[in-house]
């Protein structure tokens, strides 16, 4: 598969719709905060694919990944769920951030200021 082909593809795309609609209380939240620019003017999608993953939420023009863990993340298999589909995105220079649903609802603030340090660490690099 080319780069090209491997975002949002098809076979998916009903998969997607269905997160969409079936988001959890923390995406949503955070999301009401992403939504139409409202984060430094950014343009964020959210359940995103990128080959066979699916990214919470992803900012395409910076290659930023934001992932909401929630319980199924902390176990053995989680984890190595998580460092695999870590490696294959890093590996397509995507940068990921990881934020536990607890921390959407305890401080949402520091949320959004991790988020934008690590937009404007890509941006000064670019």
């Amino acid at each position: 598969m080319t780069e090209n082909n491997i975002r949002n593809i098809p076979i998916l795309k009903e998969f997607r719709r269905k997160l969409r609609k079936n988001m959890t209380p923390a995406e949503i939240a955070l999301w009401q905060h992403l939504k139409a620019g409202k984060l430094n003017g950014t343009h964020w999608r959210r359940q995103y694919s990128v080959d066979k993953y699916i990214l919470d939420f992803y900012c395409p023009i910076y290659k930023l990944c934001i992932e909401l863990d929630g319980q199924e993340h902390y176990t053995m298999q989680g984890d190595k769920k998580d460092y695999d589909r870590d490696e294959f995105l890093k590996s397509k220079d995507i940068t990921i951030i990881r934020f536990e649903n607890r921390e959407i609802w305890e401080n949402i603030e520091m949320v959004l200021e991790a988020i934008k340090f690590n937009l404007k660490d890509i941006i000064n690099n670019q």
